[in-house]
């Protein structure tokens, strides 16, 4: 059994619960305390897949893989590149940026005619995306790019192996679409709401159609029809402000359903769980005589579940754990804030990510080749070793804590700084980028000459995130010269748990340079653990 498995944080399962007189695993939600939001989950064969969204990180829609839909692990991705019209912003190019764009409610399935992954999204509410792969953990490709927004989307490969596509808010049509997918034969207005709804899944079960659909952010909807795809449907409420299990979250809402081999159904929403973000929870469901499906109890979230199958222990490595950037390529854990210059990131042969400046700027969130993180809940930290001594004079290197409103420790002239009340204002653009609040002078660097001598000089940075809603929501920033002892540095920094950017508070690995292009760092490693420090 792996450590996420055995340690007491909310996301893992504990072994225990005594049902007809046996020992049966159980788990607590949420099932995984990271920001996976407007998810996506289907089944092939004994193995689920999970796809989420990503905005405006690269690469985009994340990929995980679970065999008991508990114990999950990410996998891959299925946008390499955020290869949209607007290349400059997706790019962080001429002063462009393209923050909260990108990647929203998406859809992913897998077509057994041809033994394929599809993955289709609406960019931009403008044109919408398909990519596939034979190998969800492998390489994907773009294969079709059509004008019509299919916004909030659900795929479905149906009993004729014909592709449809649910969409829309509050009128929610079914589109029709070529073989191949790369464009639209058909697309037919469904239902008529008479609230706001959105974030459709589309199913076909043993005959009968249904579309899920969330009313933000508190219930769960289901429309169904047994005259075919196109209906007429009927409305009928899935989940009505369940109970979440962590004090001063929101409701669990905006899912999809999938069965387990055996024939038991679960349902899969995610919970508005900031500062961290929105979080996956799972939840056994069923049908009623009527083919409707319900929970067992509108409390069933909030309390221990039994596994749906036999558990099956998934490593931690992707959710968080000790990395020594080996290469050849990051780990499938790891986004960029937008699309990274590709030129300015390699791997050392003795180990390492060396990431050279990128952008001239005094705003980390102009800053290129920013490497991000999931944040843990309820609580994390982070520390990198960086390795300084390939830094220029103006070069700025460190640890943030990446969101719209944020704080970072920095290294910059032999110098370690924390930055603070960083923010992002109206249209997205810069409101501030932020004071130092506190410094500390680095042993035997040199300033403002430059670190550049032959051997390593490396500067442990740490950055500990409280992450329950319900938490003082501080991160807390630390620094070390030796690698053992450290010390923190100036104040916490409460986070925000506004949900307009969507995304949730992330690790943020960077290095930009204040004056001219030449430096780099060596980011050695990076260790996350649950827990505090």
């Amino acid at each position: 059994m792996h450590l996420h498995n055995l340690i007491a944080i909310s996301f893992v399962a504990t072994l225990g619960s005594a049902q007809n007189n046996s020992t049966v695993a159980t788990y607590r939600n949420p099932v995984l305390w990271e920001d996976l939001a407007d998810l996506d989950v289907f089944r092939v064969n004994d193995t689920y897949y999970y796809s989420a969204d990503s905005f405006m990180l690269s690469p985009g829609a994340p990929v995980l893989r679970s065999y008991d839909l508990v114990s999950w692990e990410f996998i891959g991705h299925s946008v390499p590149t955020l290869d949209f019209g607007d290349v400059e912003a997706y790019s962080l190019e001429d002063g462009q940026q393209a923050y909260v764009r990108g990647i929203w409610a998406s859809s992913m399935r897998y077509r057994p005619s041809n033994g394929r992954f599809y993955w289709i999204g609406c960019v931009d509410f403008n044109q919408s995306y398909v990519y596939s792969s034979s190998d969800p953990a492998g390489e994907w490709t773009q294969i079709g790019q059509m004008d019509t927004c299919y916004y909030d989307c659900g795929l479905l490969f149906d009993d004729d192996d014909t592709p449809y596509v649910a969409y829309g808010n509050t009128n929610i049509s079914i589109a029709t679409l070529n073989s191949d997918l790369t464009a639209e034969v058909s697309t037919t207005s469904i239902f008529n709401g008479t609230f706001y709804i959105e974030g459709s899944r589309l199913y076909n079960i043993n005959g009968t159609y249904y579309v899920l659909n969330t009313q933000p952010a508190s219930r769960e909807w289901t429309l169904k029809s047994t005259s075919g795809i196109f209906g007429p449907y009927e409305q009928e409420i899935f989940a009505d402000r369940p109970p979440s299990p962590t004090p001063g979250d929101g409701y669990p809402h905006q899912g999809g359903i999938v069965d387990t081999p055996d024939g038991d159904w679960y349902y899969m929403p995610f919970i508005d769980d900031y500062p961290a973000g929105r979080v996956p929870a799972l939840v056994p469901i069923y049908f009623d005589s009527d083919g409707w499906p319900r929970l067992y109890s509108n409390d069933s979230v909030a309390v221990p579940n039994a596994y749906p199958t036999t558990p099956v222990y998934l490593p931690t490595d992707t959710l968080y754990g000790f990395d020594n950037f080996s290469g050849p390529s990051l780990g499938p854990q790891w986004e960029w804030n937008h699309n990274p210059n590709t030129s300015a990131y390699s791997f050392a042969e003795s180990g390492g990510l060396v990431l050279d400046t990128a952008t001239v700027t005094n705003d980390l969130f102009r800053a290129r080749n920013t490497l991000t993180h999931r944040t843990l809940g309820p609580e994390s930290y982070a520390t990198i070793e960086l390795d300084i001594s390939n830094m220029q004079p103006g070069d700025k290197a460190g640890l943030a804590l990446f969101r719209d409103s944020m704080a970072y420790i920095g290294i910059q002239d032999g110098i370690v700084c924390l930055q603070r009340n960083l923010s992002l204002g109206a249209g997205w653009e810069t409101l501030s980028d932020g004071f130092e609040e506190a410094s500390v002078a680095i042993p035997n660097a040199t300033a403002p000459a430059g670190y550049g001598d032959s051997s390593d000089q490396s500067v442990w940075l740490r950055l500990h995130a409280n992450v329950a809603p319900a938490s003082d929501k501080l991160g807390t920033f630390y620094y070390s010269f030796d690698g053992h002892d450290f010390t923190q540095l100036g104040t916490g920094y409460e986070m925000n748990t506004t949900y307009f950017f969507f995304l949730g508070y992330r690790y943020g690995i960077f290095n930009f340079a204040t004056e001219e292009f030449g430096g780099s760092v060596t980011v050695k490693s990076f260790d996350m653990v649950p827990g505090s420090p």
